[in-house]
C-alpha cells in the first residue's frame, strides 16, 4: 500500500510541491481545492465560461507537474483559492483523478486511479470516466473529484460522491467480465456520439492496469495490445487474464507502458518525459 502514497511518474509535483503544502488533507477538503483549479473541456457552459480550442490543449497534459504550471500561470495565488472558471486549467475527469490523487498522497491517504465507466451521466451509458480509489483505513472507496455542487445538481446526483459503489463506477475490469457472464452489453460502454464496444473496454482495461502500476496515462493514449477502434479484441483470452488480475505491467509488452504511445486525438505517435 505504501506504493500508493509516493509520487509517481505522472504524479510527482516536482517544483511545485512546496506548493501543497498546508492544503486540506480530507477527502472533501481536497476535492474543493480540485475543483477550484480545473474545469472540465466539455463543460465549460454549465460555468458560464467559453473555452476555446487553444484553452482546450492542455486536456494532453500528462504530468502533475505540467498540471500545476498551467494553475499557477493563469493564477498565481495559493492553491486553496478557488478560481473563477475562466482561470481554471482546462482538463477532463483524468485531470480530475491524477490531481487530487496528487494532494491525497501529499497528506500521506494512499490513493490510485482507477479506468472505467460512470453511469451516472444520464444518458443511459457506461460512460467512459476515471475516479480515484483511496484507502480510508478500512477498505478502499471510490471518489469523483469531478463532481462539485453544479454538476450534482446536473446530474441529479443522489450518492455520497466520496464512496461511489462499484455499480455506479464500474471499473474496466469489472465492466469486461460483466458483459463476458452476459449481464451487461458491451455496446453500453462508451461514449454517445463517439463509439462503444468491447475495444472501448479492453483499452480501458490497460489503462487501468498501467494506473495500478503508477503510470496514468490520457485517457485517448493507446499502445500494446488495445484494439484499434471498432474492432472486437483479437486474443480474449489474454483480456480475460488481465481482467482477473493475472497480467501485470512489468511482466507483459502487450500492457507495459512504452516509451512513446499514440495519442489517438491528435493523431501523432508521442514520447512521454
Amino acid at each position: 500500500m505504501t506504493d500508493y502514497i509516493k509520487p509517481g511518474r505522472m504524479t510527482d509535483p516536482g517544483e511545485f510541491t512546496g506548493l501543497l503544502d498546508g492544503l486540506p488533507t480530507d477527502v472533501a477538503g481536497v476535492a474543493r481545492v480540485v475543483q477550484g483549479l480545473l474545469v472540465h473541456e466539455f463543460l465549460g457552459d454549465l460555468y458560464g465560461v467559453e473555452l476555446s480550442d487553444e484553452r482546450k490543449q492542455t486536456v494532453h497534459l500528462r504530468k502533475v507537474s505540467d498540471m500545476l504550471d498551467g494553475i499557477v500561470a493563469l493564477d498565481g495565488r495559493p492553491l486553496d483559492v478557488a478560481r473563477s472558471p475562466d482561470k481554471r486549467l482546462v482538463t477532463n475527469c483524468r485531470g480530475f483523478t491524477v490531481l487530487a490523487m496528487t494532494l491525497l498522497r501529499r497528506a500521506g491517504v494512499p490513493a490510485r486511479a482507477r479506468c472505467g465507466f460512470g453511469t451516472y451521466f444520464g444518458d443511459g451509458m457506461r460512460g467512459d470516466h476515471w475516479v480515484v480509489e483511496f484507502h480510508d483505513g478500512e477498505r478502499w472507496r471510490l471518489f469523483d473529484a469531478q463532481l462539485d455542487d453544479v454538476l450534482t445538481r446536473e446530474l441529479k446526483i443522489g450518492f455520497d460522491v466520496t464512496d461511489i459503489t462499484r455499480d455506479e463506477f464500474v471499473i474496466a475490469g469489472d465492466g469486461w467480465r460483466r458483459c463476458r457472464e452476459g449481464r451487461d452489453d458491451p455496446e453500453k460502454y462508451g461514449l454517445i456520439n463517439v463509439g462503444q464496444g468491447w475495444w472501448w473496454i479492453a483499452g480501458n482495461m490497460i489503462r487501468d492496469a498501467a494506473a495500478l502500476d503508477g503510470v496514468e496515462m490520457l485517457p485517448w493514449d493507446c499502445w500494446g495490445a488495445m484494439p484499434d477502434r471498432d474492432r472486437e479484441p483479437d486474443d480474449w483470452e489474454f483480456f480475460d487474464r488481465l481482467a482477473a488480475g493475472e497480467i501485470k505491467t512489468a511482466d507483459d509488452d502487450r500492457v507495459r507502458v512504452p516509451d512513446k504511445v499514440w495519442n489517438a486525438l491528435r493523431e501523432r505517435t508521442e514520447p512521454l518525459r
